[in-house]
């Protein structure tokens, strides 16, 4: 990769320049992920020994909390100097003015446009705001199925040809996977990830012809008909209808590696697979497992998988100049190591260099991801996301464990997601 090569010599002649440059600590905060960890650990530890001046301190949070955790800091003028979050959680911060732009040249670049050329085409447009550049990807996810085959054939299915390809075949193989105790439900055959509604419910969603933004932004929960459909068939999928899965139950994602016959299907990104290796190399090795695409109701006006989004580094605004500088370079120095991302934590960084090369070719059902990848969008961006993405938790809630009708249910987010977006306009 002669672009990485480049940036890594450009950042050692810089080591001659840092002999004499004032103490600088950088404080980074970012989502646990055992298998990113210890690489980002190695990298911060060769950066400072090539430039000693350079102190950087990493703090993790678990996935569901670091926004949360970022919020309160921002708000305190207490936030790091650099973060990643998912970037319908940090757009706000870039169109509030607290992170900061790049230079090219700290980060190894000749100017904006050579970056932007140097990436898969759209991929840095959330980041990139009046000609400047406010973050460099981390990674680039969507979320396909991952399944199970040995559980598919328990019940009598085979794996390669009666998976699920639409939403109501997924109903219908789950009720022959599920086992329950009682109402306990002790196998799931799939399970929604609860909570990040934005990447797979807002598609589901959108295949029927609905949306949650209209297409000029002033206007929320467009298509009643589209969202009672999906509302339904939460309902129904929930522990007040057939009883498949529900909010209440442990991530089936968190789940699916350690192959205890907890659950069959879930939903999740390339860096599951890293994950499978490092948690269960023999259910790894096994064949055992799979990757389909994501679903589409029969009735769907519209092929859409998942929303794909991106973790971007990005850099304080209020730190001090000097920091901010060598904040982007240590980011540029961890990111020169994409092929590691890779292979080492399943993350794709979304580098056209990357992508053509033999390494990527080389992965386990890329090509089921990058199917998924043609027919999908970013995901939706907006500055009240967080508030969105409560309602939308509280419409599935309401529906699947409190006995409110999809009707009533969708009253209320319609009422309260345009009270919310009138705070903005």
């Amino acid at each position: 990769m002669k672009r990485v090569a480049w940036i890594a010599v450009a950042l050692l002649a810089m080591g001659a320049v840092a002999m004499a440059a004032n103490p600088v600590k950088i404080t980074f905060w970012t989502h646990e992920d055992p298998n990113r960890t210890p690489l980002e650990e190695e990298y911060i530890r060769r950066f400072e020994a090539l430039y000693p001046h350079v102190t950087i301190e990493r703090v993790t949070y678990p996935s569901a909390k670091i926004a949360e955790v970022l919020l309160t800091a921002f708000a305190a003028g207490q936030g790091p100097d650099m973060f990643n979050l998912e970037i319908n959680d940090a757009y706000p911060y870039l169109v509030m003015g607290r992170v900061a732009p790049l230079r090219p040249e700290w980060v190894g670049y000749a100017d904006v446009d050579t970056i932007l050329g140097a990436y898969l085409e759209g991929t840095l447009d959330p980041v990139y705001r009046d000609g400047q550049l406010y973050g460099l990807p981390l990674e680039l996810t969507i979320w396909s199925v991952f399944v199970n085959k040995k559980y598919f054939r328990e019940v009598g299915l085979d794996p390669d040809t009666d998976y699920p390809r639409t939403w109501e075949q997924m109903m219908e193989v789950s009720e022959k996977l599920v086992i329950r105790e009682g109402e306990i439900i002790k196998r799931r055959g799939f399970d929604f990830r609860y909570g990040y509604y934005l990447e797979w419910l807002l598609p589901m969603v959108e295949q029927l012809g609905g949306s949650f933004l209209s297409p000029d932004g002033q206007t929320a929960i467009i298509n009643d008909e589209a969202w009672l459909q999906v509302l339904r068939y939460l309902q129904q999928w929930g522990p007040l209808g057939k009883n498949l899965g529900s909010p209440t139950y442990k991530a089936a994602r968190s789940l699916f590696n350690f192959d205890r016959n907890e659950v069959t299907m879930c939903l999740s990104g390339f860096y599951q697979i890293a994950r499978i290796r490092n948690d269960n190399p023999a259910f790894y090795e096994s064949g055992e497992w799979m990757v389909i695409p994501f679903p589409v109701f029969e009735n769907a006006v519209q092929d859409i998988a998942a929303h794909y989004y991106g973790h971007y580094y990005m850099v304080n605004a209020q730190s001090s100049r000097e920091t901010q500088e060598w904040t982007w370079r240590f980011i540029a120095y961890m990111l020169s190591n994409p092929e590691e991302y890779l292979t080492k934590a399943g993350l794709i960084q979304p580098r056209n260099d990357l992508l053509a090369s033999d390494v990527y070719a080389a992965q386990p059902f890329g090509d089921v991801f990058a199917a998924d990848m043609a027919r999908s969008s970013m995901v939706q961006l907006h500055v009240a996301n967080p508030e969105f993405k409560q309602l939308l938790d509280d419409a599935v809630k309401a529906v699947m464990l409190q006995g409110v009708t999809p009707e009533d249910a969708l009253a209320t987010l319609r009422r309260k997601a345009n009270e919310v977006l009138a705070e903005y306009k």
